[in-house]
């Protein structure tokens, strides 16, 4: 990990947003917005007490909550052409280029076994997959792609995920099982993650799965080549900005009505990272930036808060750890009272400093998730307005 004045990674935002660096405005505002989802879905006072769109779905479906994974990945993987386009015609410059982010995926990866490991460091159950892990490949294999396929080829593979995917887990038989499932503890995947991992190691141990499985990294790849195509489109000298917004408006529609339509036969599933679902969230996330783009870079629009969305995503590795970590701390770590019951230490602040000033709990359980949320932007816009940038 580096501390620096200029941020190096491609996921992470500039200080500066000029469209003369080679920057989109648009893509750090959304990025920001993004991790401001996240910390008001993965922060709730109470988990029974949530607002249904704050939560994921429980199986299938979508909610608000199912779409801050696939719009980073997506958004990473536009990160990705803006931060090596300048090198990707230089062949000679990529076994460096290439170093540099096999030593960023270790990082990550490393941060993400922290992350199982806390607050106690049970090395018999910790849980291998994560958020973090899965992010740090998908960046990996994007670069590579970027670097070393055209846009046409990195179409065709993207088919090619979407379809192999689906017909993984709807058409081969299941080991012990006898046949395809689509089921939380009897899908390939599941099978696949206990036999690598066993149940131990996953984040739901009792049923033996785990939404960040590993056979998931390649529709994750999909989603973020999705953001490799549209990050080349608004990179292009030509057409215009207008074109430009009015293109990546239509294909992004095509791709959610594409996966509300597979949907019927590959249900849109956030843990399973269904191909409906790559597509229904690759849609919006495009429709999002298409909508930025054209406000924030096509028309020049330039309104006062965009700052601080800029800075909430300009640190991108903080928060996601940080976040993360802190959380698992003050939910796992069980301390005594006096006469000697155990209390968890986020239990005792929500239920002394958040839910008895509320008299509806769901209420009660967003306050603490809004400062909870709010505290964060303040720390990102202490380390953004000191040009302090944490990347790996």
């Amino acid at each position: 990990m580096s501390v620096s004045t200029a941020v190096a990674s491609p996921g992470a935002s500039l200080p500066t947003t000029s469209r003369a660096a080679g920057r989109l405005l648009s893509l750090d505002v959304f990025r920001g917005l993004t991790i401001v989802l996240m910390l008001l879905v993965n922060s709730p006072g109470d988990w029974h007490f949530y607002y249904a769109p704050l939560t994921h779905a429980a199986w299938d479906g979508f909610h608000l909550a199912d779409l801050v994974f696939p719009a980073f990945v997506f958004i990473m993987g536009v990160a990705v052409v803006y931060g090596m386009a300048a090198v990707r015609e230089h062949p000679e410059q990529h076994r460096r280029v290439l170093w540099r982010v096999t030593r960023r995926v270790l990082v990550m990866l490393v941060l993400g076994l922290l992350i199982g490991l806390l607050p106690k460091f049970y090395f018999t159950s910790f849980r291998i997959p994560g958020v973090l892990q899965r992010l740090a490949l998908v960046y990996g294999l994007s670069a590579l792609c970027f670097l070393k396929l055209s846009w046409r080829q990195q179409a065709w593979l993207t088919v090619a995920l979407l379809v192999g995917y689906a017909l993984l887990l709807q058409a081969v038989p299941v080991p012990g099982l006898g046949h395809a499932s689509l089921e939380k503890a009897t899908n390939l995947g599941a099978w696949l993650d206990r036999l690598l991992f066993t149940k131990d190691h996953l984040y739901v141990n009792e049923e033996g799965w785990d939404p960040e499985s590993l056979l998931g990294l390649l529709p994750t790849l999909a989603s973020s080549l999705l953001g490799l195509l549209a990050g080349q489109w608004l990179r292009a000298s030509s057409p215009g900005a207008p074109t430009k917004t009015v293109w990546l408006f239509v294909v992004s529609s095509g791709a959610l009505l594409l996966g509300l339509i597979w949907d019927g036969w590959f249900p849109i599933n956030k843990a399973l990272w269904s191909s409906s679902f790559v597509l229904y969230a690759g849609g919006i996330s495009g429709l999002m930036l298409a909508a930025l783009y054209f406000l924030l870079d096509a028309q020049g629009w330039r309104p006062r808060w965009t700052w601080l969305l800029i800075a909430c995503g300009s640190n991108t590795l903080v928060v996601f750890f940080g976040s993360e970590a802190l959380e698992r701390v003050l939910t796992r770590l069980k301390l005594h009272h006096p006469d000697g019951s155990v209390f968890y230490p986020r239990d005792w602040l929500y239920n002394t400093l958040c839910r008895p000033y509320f008299a509806n709990p769901y209420h009660a359980s967003l306050a603490w998730a809004l400062v909870y949320t709010c505290l964060w932007i303040g720390l990102l816009a202490f380390l953004y307005r000191r040009r302090i940038f944490i990347t790996a």
